[in-house]
């Protein structure tokens, strides 16, 4: 039985890009650069990409594929093991656990996904799965004002209620067809 590693979010993102195509290292930093396409979720900066491709590369979830042509420095080209492959589609279909992580693991998730044309809906129903019963929890009687717990409990009770409503908008954006939102609708 395979487990799957034990990696930070910069690796999950590097591992889930070069899955999708071989890339060298200075192609993903420029996807997770600020204002870029990933760097809009969670900016990650060069040196903590080369480090994944490094520790990736050692625990044989990438591998070089050659090198790019040209007349600048020499880029390594990595790609995806078979290994590393099944971590990251692993990685992207399971939910997060902690509320917290919604912001930044789930997000990441949501746009790598979409990177592929991938529907997330099974990502989605999983994700509120987890978080109903968190929900649920944080309904219960609050401890007594005035006291730390309380400030603690509203913000659990108020990020559960919030991450439950993104859920539920996004799950509603991604059962419409998607020629009923492109195509304005005209009447004669």
């Amino acid at each position: 039985m395979t487990t799957t590693p034990e990696l930070s979010l910069p690796e999950w993102t590097v591992l889930t890009v070069l899955a999708e195509q071989p890339a060298h290292g200075f192609a993903v930093a420029q996807l997770t650069a600020p204002h870029a396409e990933l760097g809009r979720v969670w900016t990650i900066p060069r040196p903590i990409i080369y480090r994944a491709i490094g520790r990736l590369a050692d625990a044989g979830l990438i591998a070089p594929q050659g090198t790019e042509p040209g007349q600048g420095p020499q880029r390594t080209i990595y790609a995806a093991t078979p290994a590393g492959q099944h971590a990251a589609h692993t990685w992207l279909s399971t939910p997060v656990h902690h509320i917290r992580d919604i912001r930044s693991h789930l997000l990441l998730k949501l746009a790598l996904l979409h990177r592929t044309h991938t529907s997330p809906a099974a990502l989605l129903t999983a994700q509120r799965a987890i978080l109903e019963p968190i929900a649920t929890a944080t309904a219960t009687t609050p401890p007594p004002p005035g006291t730390f717990d309380a400030t603690l409990h509203a913000w659990r009770r108020t990020s559960a209620t919030a991450a439950l409503d993104f859920l539920d908008t996004i799950t509603t954006r991604e059962l419409q067809p998607a020629a009923a939102s492109s195509e304005p609708v005209r009447v004669s």
